[in-house]
């Protein structure tokens, strides 16, 4: 687990495949671009709403804290008797910001594949995306590797992105600890006007400081969430026995009971179950994709891909 990276090395089950990653792009070629929202010419695919002058007027809304009063309507404010702030729309190359949790609880699978791995899978298949959509695509790790790929535009963008997952999965997972809102902020730091963000978590370090920081971090960015998860921590247990390893210790988890079938799903599944709790309150688009599955259509759908490949 912990040797250095080689080539291709990796099984795709327990350790990512470089390989794999690689072979996904070939995917990419049957999923349709979203449909552009601009009637102006582009350099990229994407447009985005941006504070500034010098720009078309897109639209007015509710004045919001931390919003720069230079931007103020003053006209709708004294016809409506509350502060609105004026929105413009500038055209620009699109960023997607993938964030990637490396924590050890995402280095479990009882089917497939670990839940890592397939972490690996969906932020791969997504920058073949981003690039194919003219985005340029960064990568940040938390968890086990604190590390950031600055925004990269074309092929290259997506294979450093591929390489840096592969790597991450074959270095030695350091022991700490990172909870969810500290993440959420960590991203707002590190946005550089990245018009997209796809956190991919199994919601284990999910805080209840998270809601906040997800609200304000969707106000910024287009903001989606896969959650990972195992099969295990899903569905009722089927009867049986289950030898469990962990940390070197060896234990047999004897399911017999129905109460005993819940037993599992309710302890192993309650990061993403808080996970999906709090961004049904907040409204972030959240997807559930277990180990067993194909990503495409949760990741598809995260991103506004029309088609399937």
């Amino acid at each position: 687990m912990n040797a250095p990276l080689r080539s291709s090395d990796g099984d795709g089950a327990a350790r990512v495949s470089l390989a794999e990653l690689l072979a996904l792009r070939a995917r990419v070629g049957k999923a349709a671009l979203p449909k552009q929202i601009s009637r102006a010419s582009r350099s990229g695919q994407q447009s985005s709403r941006m504070h500034g002058r010098g720009m078309d007027y897109a639209e007015s809304r509710i004045y919001q804290g931390g919003d720069d009063v230079r931007r103020l309507d003053w006209r709708l404010t004294a016809r409506s008797g509350r502060l609105h702030t004026k929105l413009f729309q500038e055209e620009r190359e699109g960023r997607l910001l993938i964030v990637v949790d490396g924590h050890a609880s995402m280095r479990f699978g009882t089917r497939v594949r670990f839940k890592s791995v397939q972490s690996a899978r969906a932020a791969a298949w997504a920058a073949w995306y981003a690039v194919k959509a003219g985005e340029r695509v960064g990568l940040m790790g938390f968890g086990a590797h604190d590390d950031l790929l600055a925004p990269r535009a074309g092929p290259r963008g997506a294979l450093a992105l591929c390489g840096a997952l592969a790597a991450w999965d074959a270095a030695p997972a350091a022991p700490r600890s990172e909870p969810l809102s500290q993440v959420l902020q960590n991203i707002a730091r590190v946005l550089n006007g990245a018009s997209r963000v796809l956190l991919i978590t199994d919601g284990a370090c999910s805080d209840d400081a998270s809601r906040r920081h997800l609200v304000q971090l969707a106000r910024q960015t287009r903001l989606g969430v896969l959650a990972v998860a195992d099969p295990l921590e899903t569905a009722p247990t089927p009867v049986g026995r289950y030898p469990l390893e962990h940390d070197g210790e060896r234990v047999e988890w004897i399911v017999g009971s129905e109460h005993q079938q819940q037993d599992l799903p309710r302890l192993l599944g309650a990061g993403q179950a808080r996970l999906r709790a709090l961004t049904k309150a907040t409204g972030v688009a959240c997807r559930l994709v277990n180990t067993a599955e194909d990503p495409f259509d949760a990741v598809a759908a995260l991103l506004g891909v029309r088609g399937r490949s």
